[in-house]
């Protein structure tokens, strides 16, 4: 069994790369990939112990794209973690990632929330800043009963202090992704709320610009939208990939590897994958 999208304390997620090693472990995977948002930090703090305890680490990565004023997130598997043009880039992300935060700070300062930047990095550790930390640490201050609060009262979109990130186009996105030897694909479509005839106009946009794959299974699916999208990937002649999106005590409801209706998913489904780099 496989779980092909998941994050480390280097983003979002709350276990550490080896934490994550060890829960693939204990759950029975054969493979996982750690797809942290904007970075690859937490790949090589898994490897060795993937290694050890025989399970099959993909690197992966997973970027939040513009799509025709949309925010879409696009998983990036078996990268080169070594390309220059790569990491370029996720230096340059991150410095729009840290005025993002300052800004963001500023705003909750400007409502009268007492909360700083050193304290929402120090929940961080070494990882990424992101939206997830701040929801934390405004449940900590007691700002916020949940991290869901946090982002319905202050960070959603057109709450006191939502602050767009800037992003990279989808089209950039897939491009560094196949230049560092990469295979791209379109994390959790149904999320986006598109309709069907729309979401079928995107996949055939994404498809003319590279990208290889749907994450077909995700723990949200219905069955009637599983079915949607893999009639999709039929379609357009896309891998079929699935994912837990697993993000530890962030997203407590979700379990590494439960995937589909609380299944785990074959590690067939990550063959067919790695046949696009034969």
């Amino acid at each position: 069994m496989i779980d092909l999208h998941t994050h480390s304390t280097y983003s979002d997620g709350t276990y550490s790369p080896k934490q994550l090693i060890e829960e693939a472990y204990k759950k029975g995977l054969k493979a996982i990939a750690i797809t942290d948002h904007d970075t690859i930090e937490g790949i090589k703090y898994a490897k060795n112990i993937a290694e050890d305890l025989d399970i099959e680490l993909i690197n992966g990565i997973e970027f939040s794209a513009d799509y025709k004023g949309i925010e879409i997130h696009i998983l990036g598997y078996f990268l080169d973690i070594e390309n220059k043009e790569l990491l370029n880039l996720l230096k340059d992300l991150e410095k729009t990632r840290n005025q993002r935060n300052i800004e963001l700070i500023e705003k909750l300062n400007n409502i009268g929330l007492d909360i700083s930047f050193d304290y929402v990095k120090s929940l961080s550790g070494s990882g990424l800043v992101t939206k997830a930390h701040f929801a934390t640490a405004l449940v900590e201050k007691g700002y916020a009963k949940t991290r869901n609060d946090a982002f319905s009262l202050y960070l959603g979109k057109g709450k006191p202090a939502y602050v767009q990130r800037v992003l990279i186009s989808y089209k950039e996105a897939i491009n560094f992704i196949l230049n560092a030897n990469g295979i791209p694909v379109l994390a959790h479509p149904i999320i986006y709320k598109l309709s069907e005839k729309d979401l079928d106009l995107a996949i055939k946009d994404l498809k003319e610009s590279g990208i290889c794959g749907i994450e077909c299974y995700y723990p949200s699916n219905t069955l009637n939208q599983t079915n949607f999208l893999l009639s999709l990937a039929e379609k357009y002649n896309l891998k079929i990939t699935g994912g837990s999106d697993f993000h530890g005590e962030n997203r407590p409801s979700v379990k590494l590897g439960n995937i589909f209706l609380d299944k785990q998913i074959n590690y067939n489904i990550l063959e067919e994958l790695k046949t696009i780099r034969r």
